[in-house]
C-alpha cells in the first residue's frame, strides 16, 4: 500500500513528457491555445473571467491585450488531457489498452490479498441489453474494481443462461424459416437442440460485446454457460467420475479442452441433481403444477407473471344435496337444499371430488325468497343470472357462509331468509349430486384458506387443479382428476366438453351446461390477478401432471437457517424471502421441452416405474463427458443403460423431460465456485435483480443446501427495475424505451440522441438508489452528462497545474500554510466517507459526495483562491510550490476514488499524467488501477481543530462577501471582484484577532485578501457613521463562533498591477517595471536571472 502523506506519497520520476500515449484524439494540445473558453475548472467564478490569467491567455491566442508585456510570464496550465471527452472514439482505446496489458488480470495476480468473488447470475442468452442488464453489470463492475484497489485478488466470471423455452422458441423460429412444409417433419429434438444452442452461442457474444462496451472487467475468454462454461476445475470430478470407463481416453479428453470445458457445467449440474436423488430429496409425482397450454410445459413459480387485469369467467353454483348428515339438521329441507360455490374457473368443475367447508366458519341454511331481477348491471358489467333462480320447481334453500347473506343478498338480486345456523363440521360427510356427471361426492373439511372474505364460504374442490385442492384431497382420499391435455383443451375424460379449450369455448360450455341443469346461480366477469407465462405471455392453469419435484420441506428449516446467517442488502431482501423459502411447495424440476439439460431417468415399459439409481446417473456423466449432452437425444435406451441392464434394454424407454432452468442455473455455484481454481465457495456476494429472491437466489440456495448443508453466498444484493424518468415501465408500444448502447454511442440523430459514452451511463448507475426502482431518460442523462464535464474539468485543472511538477518540490506537511492544511483536512475526511459509501455499496453517497466536493467545494473555493498563486505566484515561489503539493494529493486520491465508477475518465486522466508514478515496491505505475486506495493520513487529520473550524466560518463568511461584491459589480462599482476593498468588523475580541492574523499571514496564501479573490481586507476597530456612510455597498454575517460581523465593500486602494491585476500603493516603486506591484516585480527579476543563480 502506498503512504498517504503530501511528504512521502509523491514518489515520482520525471519522464519525456507525454507518458505512455495512445493514439493522440482530435483535441487541442497545449492547454494555453484551447480555444474552448473558459478557464481550467468548469466552475470558475465570473469575478475572475477578467483576471490576469484570461487576458494572458487572450494574448497567446493573439488577441490584443494592451501592450502583452508580460503575457510571457504568467505560469499557465498545460495538459494534452482535452475538456471534451470524445468518449465514443476514446473509450474503446482505453479498453484495447487494458486488453493489450491484461491489466486485470495482472493486478489480480499482483494483488497480496484474499480472494473476492462477486458471482454472476446468468442473463437469458436470447436478445438485446435493455437498461436492466446495464444496472446490474455496472454495480457489479463498481464492487470488483473497488475491490481491486483494496488489494483483493478479483475474478470475476461473468455467465448465461442458454437453456429454456425463450431459446428454444428462438431456435425454432429461426429454422422454420429455412423450412418447406415437405421438410417441417425434419425437425427432430437433435436439430432443435442445434438450432438453439447455435442462436444461444450468438447472442452470447452479441451481448458479451456490449458488456465489454460498458467497460465491464471479466474473464471473458472463460465464461460460464449453462450449455458450455469454460472451467478447468472441473477435471477434478470430470475425471474421477470417467476414469473407469474411459482409462487412457482421459489423456484424450484433456487435450481436446474445448470439448470438455463444454461439458463441465452439465456435469455439475448432474452431480447436483444425483446427490439429490440419492438424498432422497428428488421424487416423481402426479401433482397439480403450473401448465403453460402455448408452451406446452410445466411452469416453476420464477417463470409466471401476475396480470393485475385479468378478466375471469366467475359463477355461483347450486350442487344439489342427495345425501344429508346423519344428524338429521337438514331433514326439514331435503331434497331441495344445495351446497353453493363461486369458483373463477368454471371449466375446473367437470374434476370435481368434493366440496370443502371451514370446520371453525359458522354456515347457515337459507331460503331464497323474492328474486328482484333476471339481468342486472354492476359497473357497467354484465351480469347473468341463472335459471335456478327464475324456475318454479319449488323451494330453494342454500348453505352458505352466516357472515355472507348480506353480500349474497345484494349480489344475487334475491332475499336470503335464514332457517338454522351450524357450523362447518356439522356438515363433513354430507353427500351431493357431482354437477357433471352422476358420480355422488362428500362435504369434506378444509383449513384455513377458506374465508368469509369472498365466495360463499364452500369451495369447489379439484385436487388435479389446485395445490390446496391437492392437499386437502391428499387427507381425504380424493382421486387426482385432471381431464386436460398438453394444449390446455378436455380430453375424452371430460366427456362432452372433449376437445374444447378450458380457457375458451370449454369455460363457455360448462357455464351454460350448469345453467341448462339449473345449478347455476349468478355469472359475471371478476378482475382479478393472474398467473401468465412469462414468455409467451399467455394465461397458466393449474393441471395434474406426472413431474419431478424436489422435495423443499426435506431441508427447508436449514434453507431457512441459513437465510439468517446470511447478510441481506437491502435488509428487507430478508423479509422477502424468508416469506417466499417458508410457504413454498415442492419445486417442480421437470419440463416437457427439448432444449435443456436431460432428466437421466428411464421407465418401464409396463409399470411406467422410474429407474433412476446412483449407478445410471454416474452411467450418463461418463457418456455426456465424451459425447456431450445430445448423447441422450441420439443414443439408444440400449446405449445409454449400464452393462447390468442392456440385456433389459427392450423393456425401458428414456424419459423426454428436461430440467427446469432455474435448476440450471441454481447449480452454478458448483461448476463455478466449487470446482475453479481462484474462487471461493461460498461467494462474496450474489447481486441481482429484486425478481430473483423467487427464481435464482432461492434455486441456488436450495439447490446447495440440499448437497452442501450451507448458503452458496456469505451477501446478496438486490436492485429494483428501471423505468423511465416519469416513473413508467418501459415500452416499445409506448416509446419509452432507453437503450443503453445509444446511451453510448448514439443514436441516428445524434442531436436527438448524443452519444455519452459508457461512463456516462456508469455516472448514472452510480447517482441512484439501486435498492428502490430508479428512473432514467433524456434530462436526467442531460445532468449526468453535466456532472460529468464538471468532474472531468476538475481533473483536468489539477493535471494542467502539475505540468511542471518535480517530486522534490513537495512542501513538507509541517510547513504548508493554514488553508492548504485545511484543504488535505477535508481530502482525508472525504475519502474516509467513500470508502465508507463504496463498503456498503451504496454508490449514490459516493456520487453525493463527488458532486459536492470535486465539482463544487473544491472547484469553487481551493482551486478557486490557487489560480493566483499558480499563475502569478511566481514558478519557484513557496506558495506555488505548497499549492501544487495540494493539488497532487487531490489528484492522486480523486483519480482513485472515481476509477471503480468512472474507470475510463480515471484511466484517461493517468495516461496523461506528465510524470511517471513509482509505487513503494520500486514499480511504475503505469495504469490506474496499479494504485491501490490509499491508507488512512493520520497527519492530514491532525490539523487543529480551532484552525479548521475556523476556517469553515471563514468560507461562510466569504459566500456572504461574494454576494456583496456581486452587488457592487451589478452597480458598476468594480469590474472583477480585484477591484475591490473588504471592510470586516466585529465586536468579538477573539475573532478581531483571527480576522487580523489571516489578514497580515507570512505566508501570503492565507492572506484574507486571497481567499477572497480581493485586492484589500481591512478589519476596522470601530465602526461609526462617517465610515458606514461612505461605504456603498454591506451587509452582515452571523455565525454562533464569531458573533456578528458587518462587512462593506469600496473601491481598492492604489494602483492595478498589469501584471497580477491586483490594486497595490507599491505599483510605479520601480522605474524599470513602472506597472508592476512588489510582487510582480520580484517574479520578473527573478525569472530574469540566469539559470544557475535562480536555482542558488
Amino acid at each position: 500500500m502506498e503512504a498517504a502523506s503530501c511528504c512521502r506519497v509523491f514518489s515520482t520520476q520525471r519522464c519525456r513528457f507525454p507518458l505512455r500515449r495512445l493514439s493522440a484524439p482530435p483535441w487541442p494540445q497545449p492547454f494555453c491555445t484551447e480555444s474552448s473558453g473558459g478557464l481550467v475548472t468548469p466552475s470558475a467564478s465570473k469575478r475572475r473571467s477578467r483576471g490576469p490569467v484570461m487576458a494572458a491567455k487572450k494574448a497567446a491566442e493573439g488577441e490584443k491585450q494592451e501592450d502583452g508585456k508580460y503575457k510571457h510570464t504568467v505560469d499557465l496550465p498545460k495538459t494534452t488531457f482535452g475538456l471534451r471527452a470524445n468518449s465514443v472514439q476514446r473509450e474503446p482505446e482505453l479498453q484495447k489498452l487494458w486488453d493489450d496489458n491484461q491489466v486485470l488480470k495482472r493486478v489480480s495476480e499482483r494483488n497480496t490479498g484474499t480472494a473476492f468473488v462477486l458471482h454472476d447470475g446468468p442473463p437469458y442468452a436470447n436478445g438485446d441489453l435493455h437498461m436492466g442488464h446495464a444496472l446490474n453489470k455496472i454495480l457489479k463492475d463498481f464492487i470488483n474494481r473497488y475491490k481491486l484497489l483494496q488489494n483483493h485478488k478479483v475474478s470475476f466470471v461473468p455467465g448465461w443462461d442458454c437453456h429454456g423455452l425463450p431459446i428454444e422458441l428462438k431456435g425454432k423460429f429461426i429454422f422454420l424459416k429455412s423450412m418447406d412444409k415437405e421438410t417441417l417433419s425434419a425437425l427432430t429434438p437433435i436439430k432443435l437442440r442445434q438450432k438453439a444452442a447455435k442462436f444461444a452461442k450468438a447472442t452470447v457474444d452479441a451481448q458479451m460485446k456490449s458488456f465489454k462496451r460498458y467497460g465491464v472487467w471479466a474473464d471473458w475468454d472463460n465464461p460460464y454457460l449453462t450449455l458450455s462454461p469454460e472451467y478447468e476445475a472441473a477435471q477434478v470430478f470430470c475425471l474421477l467420475s470417467a476414469f473407469t470407463e474411459y482409462g487412457n481416453d482421459i489423456n484424450n479428453l484433456l487435450q481436446n479442452k474445448s470439448h470438455f470445458v463444454c461439458l463441465s457445467i452439465l456435469l455439475f449440474q448432474l452431480e447436483v441433481f444425483g446427490q439429490m436423488v440419492m438424498k432422497g430429496y428428488i421424487y416423481r409425482g402426479r401433482k397439480p403444477v403450473h401448465w403453460s397450454p402455448s408452451s406446452r410445459t410445466a411452469l416453476a413459480e420464477a417463470e409466471l407473471e401476475y396480470s393485475e387485469n385479468h378478466i375471469s369467467r366467475s359463477i355461483y353454483a347450486a350442487f344439489k344435496i342427495t345425501n344429508p348428515s346423519k344428524s338429521g339438521m337438514l331433514d326439514d329441507f331435503f331434497p331441495n337444499v344445495s351446497l353453493v360455490i363461486w369458483t373463477t374457473t368454471p371449466w375446473t368443475i367437470p374434476a370435481n371430488a368434493a366440496v370443502a367447508v371451514n370446520p371453525k366458519l359458522i354456515y347457515a341454511v337459507a331460503e331464497v325468497q323474492s328474486v328482484f331481477e333476471s339481468e342486472s348491471t354492476s359497473g357497467g358489467k354484465q351480469r347473468k343470472v341463472g335459471n335456478i333462480l327464475s324456475s318454479e320447481k319449488g323451494k330453494l334453500f342454500v348453505i352458505v357462509a352466516s357472515d355472507l347473506i348480506t353480500t349474497l343478498e345484494s349480489k344475487w338480486g334475491v332475499k336470503l331468509v335464514v332457517h338454522k345456523s351450524f357450523p362447518g363440521s356439522a356438515l363433513e360427510h354430507c353427500r351431493y349430486a357431482h354437477p357433471v356427471n352422476s358420480n355422488e361426492c362428500s362435504v369434506i373439511l378444509g383449513g384455513d384458506y377458506i374465508t368469509t372474505e369472498s365466495g360463499t364460504g364452500l369451495v369447489h374442490t379439484a385436487p388435479g387443479h389446485g395445490q390446496e385442492d391437492y392437499i386437502t384431497g391428499l387427507k381425504y382420499g380424493l382421486p387426482i382428476i385432471s381431464p386436460v391435455d398438453d394444449e390446455g383443451n378436455f380430453t375424452a375424460e371430460a366427456g362432452q366438453f372433449g376437445g374444447l379449450s378450458v380457457l375458451g369455448a370449454g369455460n363457455a360450455a360448462v357455464v351454460k351446461y350448469l345453467d341448462e341443469q339449473y345449478s347455476l346461480i349468478l355469472e359475471e366477469p371478476y378482475k382479478h390477478k393472474y398467473p401468465y407465462d412469462w414468455r409467451s405471455k399467455e394465461p397458466t392453469i393449474f393441471r395434474a401432471t406426472e413431474q419431478w419435484f424436489a422435495s423443499v420441506d426435506g431441508f427447508r428449516d436449514a434453507a431457512m437457517d441459513a437465510i439468517r446467517r446470511v447478510t441481506w442488502v437491502p435488509s428487507q431482501a430478508q423479509n422477502r424471502i424468508v416469506a417466499m423459502t417458508s410457504s413454498r411447495s415442492d419445486w417442480c424440476i421437470s419440463r416437457q421441452r427439448t432444449w435443456g439439460v436431460p432428466i437421466p431417468v428411464f421407465y418401464h415399459v409396463d409399470s411406467q416405474e422410474p429407474l433412476i439409481t446412483e449407478e445410471t446417473i454416474e452411467h450418463i456423466k461418463a457418456i455426456v463427458l465424451k459425447k456431450g449432452s445430445d448423447a441422450w437425444w441420439y443414443m439408444t435406451t440400449e446405449e445409454l443403460l449400464p452393462d447390468r441392464y442392456r440385456d433389459k434394454a427392450s423393456e425401458y424407454r428414456k424419459g423426454t423431460d428436461t430440467m427446469d432452468v432455474w435448476f440450471d442455473s441454481g447449480s452454478s455455484w458448483a461448476a463455478v465456485l466449487a470446482k475453479r481454481d481462484g474462487l471461493n465457495f461460498p461467494a462474496d456476494i450474489y447481486l441481482e435483480g429484486s425478481d430473483q429472491h423467487r427464481g435464482w437466489f432461492q434455486s441456488s440456495l436450495l439447490t446447495s443446501i440440499a448437497t452442501t448443508g450451507k448458503a452458496p453466498y456469505s451477501s446478496v444484493i438486490t436492485h429494483g427495475f428501471v423505468l423511465d424518468e416519469k416513473g413508467f415501465k418501459m415500452s416499445k408500444s409506448i416509446g419509452n424505451v432507453v437503450d443503453p448502447e445509444k446511451i453510448i454511442v448514439g443514436g441516428k440523430n445524434h442531436r436527438e440522441e448524443p452519444g455519452y459514452g459508457a461512463d456516462v451511463l456508469r455516472l448514472w448507475v452510480s447517482s441512484v438508489d439501486y435498492t428502490t426502482d430508479v428512473l432514467i431518460g433524456p434530462q436526467i442523462l442531460r445532468q449526468m452528462s453535466d456532472m460529468y464535464r464538471k468532474l472531468r474539468g476538475t481533473m483536468r485543472f489539477l493535471l494542467s497545474n502539475l505540468h511542471d511538477w518535480k517530486p522534490d518540490n513537495s512542501v513538507p506537511y509541517n510547513d504548508l500554510p493554514k488553508i492548504d492544511k485545511y484543504a488535505l483536512f477535508h481530502l482525508e475526511t472525504v475519502m474516509t466517507s467513500m470508502k465508507d459509501s463504496y463498503e456498503s455499496y451504496q454508490f449514490y453517497k459516493v456520487y453525493q459526495i463527488l458532486q459536492r466536493f470535486a465539482t463544487v467545494g473544491l472547484s469553487n473555493f481551493y482551486l478557486d483562491v490557487a489560480k493566483d498563486r499558480l499563475y502569478v505566484g511566481g514558478r519557484v515561489s513557496f506558495t506555488r510550490k505548497s499549492c501544487q503539493t495540494v493539488l497532487m494529493a487531490h489528484l492522486l486520491y480523486l483519480v482513485r476514488a472515481i476509477s471503480p465508477i468512472m474507470p475510463h475518465l480515471a484511466e484517461d486522466v493517468w495516461q496523461n499524467l506528465p510524470f511517471q508514478y513509482t509505487l513503494q515496491d520500486g514499480s511504475l505505475a503505469n495504469f490506474v488501477f496499479d494504485l491501490k486506495w490509499p491508507e488512512k493520513n493520520e497527519e492530514w487529520l491532525s490539523a487543529p481543530k480551532d484552525d479548521v473550524d475556523f476556517l469553515g466560518v471563514i468560507l461562510e463568511l466569504r459566500s456572504e462577501v461574494n454576494k456583496i461584491l456581486e452587488n457592487a459589480r451589478t452597480g458598476k462599482l468594480i469590474g472583477s471582484s480585484l477591484d475591490a476593498k473588504v471592510y470586516l468588523h466585529t465586536e468579538s475580541s477573539d475573532t478581531v484577532l483571527k480576522l487580523k492574523e489571516l489578514s497580515s499571514a507570512s505566508n501570503d496564501a492565507d492572506a484574507l485578501h486571497r481567499l477572497f479573490i480581493t485586492s484589500q481586507v481591512d478589519i476596522l476597530p470601530i465602526l461609526n457613521e462617517e465610515i458606514t456612510s461612505s461605504v456603498p455597498y454591506t451587509g452582515k454575517f452571523s455565525n454562533p463562533r464569531t458573533g456578528v460581523i458587518w462587512i462593506g465593500v469600496t473601491r481598492a486602494d492604489g494602483a492595478k498591477c498589469e501584471r497580477c491585476w491586483n490594486y497595490t500603493q507599491d505599483v510605479g516603486s520601480f522605474h524599470d517595471h513602472p506597472t508592476l506591484c512588489v510582487r510582480c516585480y520580484g517574479v520578473i527579476e527573478l525569472q530574469t536571472q540566469p539559470a544557475a543563480a535562480a536555482v542558488s
